[in-house]
């Protein structure tokens, strides 16, 4: 089975190709897509996967890129407000390669929440939908790792300043989705489904602090503040406008419930529970 992982530079998409040929997938029949050929050389050079050089904004090389392709892991873009035109033009060329199957990474419950980053994944979800593959979504929670920044807040200042309320976060690390979307990529009967993918355990703020000073082995406590409090915070700090004006949004999502989903899908998929808060803050140090 040919395997093309777009995004195979970033993230999830180098352990996604790490865990394929780790799972048996033969290292000459996955295929590392990015835009970086020196990062791509290196992936290459551990996991002996092929490459393949790729731009959104070049049709020609995501078609020859995909050629061939039975499954087409389509890690989803970083590039917040330019996703939706790169995405589709990822699935024009899919259809146009006659990739077999398209399983995307999306967000949770993209077709239905308020999440500040959902409208770009419910837009590529319904030119998916609309193109004739035969697809599966992975809605992917949020990754633990997106809080190593605010660890090492609280191993600096012993507190963890949000204004998420009790809201909480059913996070899981970025290895936990990468195996199951591997299971995903290289199992049967995913067709034209979507799993909405979260770790075991949801967690507060609270529980965040109390786990991080375990961790660290020093105290640390979590001051919830107003929206408008840690906007200042966030601007003294040097945040520019639009960021510190993103995080303010993403923790009114959390205070909202957006990402309080705690699903069996992940775990289901993988076949074990996936790791704790504690392990994955402990990993990041």
């Amino acid at each position: 089975m040919s395997i093309v992982v777009t995004g195979a530079t970033g993230h999830l998409g180098r352990l996604a190709v790490e865990q394929l040929v780790a799972a048996g997938a033969d290292p000459s029949a996955v295929v590392a897509a990015g835009r970086d050929p020196e990062r791509l050389a290196d992936v290459a050079s551990r996991h002996g996967v092929r490459t393949a050089v790729i731009d959104y904004a070049d049709p020609a090389s995501l078609e020859k890129a995909f050629a061939g392709a039975d499954v087409l892991l389509f890690v989803s873009g970083s590039e917040v407000g330019q996703r939706v035109a790169q995405h589709t033009a990822v699935i024009d060329a899919a259809k146009a390669s006659g990739v077999g199957r398209v399983v995307y990474t999306s967000a949770p419950h993209a077709d239905t929440s308020a999440l500040v980053v959902n409208p770009e994944h419910k837009a590529t979800e319904e030119a998916l939908r609309a193109s004739g593959l035969t697809w599966t979504i992975l809605r992917n929670n949020w990754y633990t790792e997106n809080y190593a920044g605010t660890l090492q807040q609280a191993r600096a200042t012993g507190e963890v300043v949000t204004s998420t309320g009790d809201g909480r976060v059913a996070s899981a690390p970025r290895a936990d989705y990468a195996a199951g979307a591997v299971a995903v990529v290289l199992g049967e009967g995913h067709e034209n489904t979507i799993y909405e993918l979260s770790g075991d355990v949801a967690w507060n703020f609270d529980e965040f602090a109390a786990t991080a000073s375990e961790v660290l082995g020093v105290p640390v406590t979590h001051r919830d503040v107003t929206p408008d409090e840690q906007l200042e915070l966030l601007r003294s700090a040097g945040l520019d406008e639009g960021t510190a004006g993103f995080v303010v949004a993403l923790d009114q999502d959390i205070a909202r419930g957006d990402l309080a989903d705690a699903t069996d899908d992940l775990r289901t998929l993988i076949g074990r529970p996936t790791t704790p808060l504690a392990d994955a803050l402990r990993a990041l140090l």
